[in-house]
């Protein structure tokens, strides 16, 4: 059976899977508060690996890249249905309720949770949507929205110092950025505004730091990742070329002969 994933209305996402299903890189560019019904979630982001089990709520920080594997448990498929708390949305939520942001909230701070009954409630409200057994009004649809952002800061206040921080991503250090984000498969333009500049800004900047342009860099970096990987952790190249960015196994087997001289099987 076929991996699913469905728009139910404009903020809200599920996810189906029947069997394991490895997604491809995303960047995330809003804030999402999801739950994990049944089955896992294996996130791969900049700070590592979370693991959302089943029956678990997760607040996804916005502008950030992240790739999963999704696993069914042993007697149900995967099933997840996140809300999209979009910048417009959040704006016009403090707008109204008179917040201000008054510190920077952690960066390494735990952002998923075993659901209250308030949560609890909550998600099994949106079953109905899900299975199509009702049709949500558009105001509905608003106010389950402004519903999920009130159960956050009941659940904790100091989020709102996270999702209400409209300041736009500044220029961070691009060496460090890149070496821990260069095995996420997406477009240059992507990396630039992660990095908090232009793509002018970044492709100028980039070629100061690492005297090459992105494109060439990142294929060095990620050969060179994978003949460390090979031969050091005796990784088989089926294994490791999506994770470390390469589309497709013919093109990683080349390129690593045109690098290095031989193949994967000689190192």
């Amino acid at each position: 059976m076929e991996n699913t994933s469905e728009i139910i209305f404009d903020k809200l996402v599920y996810s189906c899977a029947f069997e394991s299903y490895r997604g491809h890189e995303e960047f995330i560019p809003d804030h999402f508060l999801g739950f994990q019904i049944s089955g896992e979630t294996h996130a791969f982001h900049e700070q590592g690996k979370t693991v959302i089990k089943e029956n678990t709520v997760v607040l996804v920080r916005k502008n950030q890249l992240i790739r999963t594997i999704k696993y069914p448990s042993a007697h149900e498929k995967y099933q997840f249905i996140s809300i999209t708390l979009d910048d417009e949305t959040l704006r016009q939520y403090a707008s109204e309720n008179k917040i201000t942001v008054n510190s920077n909230f952690p960066e390494n701070q735990r952002l998923f949770f075993e659901p209250n009954d308030f949560f609890s409630s909550y998600f099994a409200s949106l079953i109905p949507y899900i299975n199509k057994t009702q049709e949500i009004p558009p105001k509905l649809a608003a106010l389950k929205v402004k519903e999920a952002i009130e159960l956050l800061l009941l659940s904790n206040p100091d989020l709102k110092n996270l999702v209400f921080d409209f300041s736009e991503p500044y220029k961070i250090d691009l060496a460090e950025f890149m070496n821990k984000n260069f095995m996420f498969n997406v477009s240059v333009d992507t990396f630039a505004r992660l990095t908090g500049r232009s793509l002018s800004g970044f492709k100028r900047d980039f070629n100061k730091t690492f005297k090459m342009t992105p494109k060439q860099w990142l294929k060095e970096k990620r050969l060179k990742e994978a003949y460390y990987l090979i031969k050091n952790r005796d990784k088989k190249p089926s294994d490791i070329y999506l994770d470390l960015g390469f589309e497709n196994l013919s093109h990683f087997y080349s390129s690593f002969k045109k690098k290095f001289g031989v193949t994967t099987t000689e190192v």
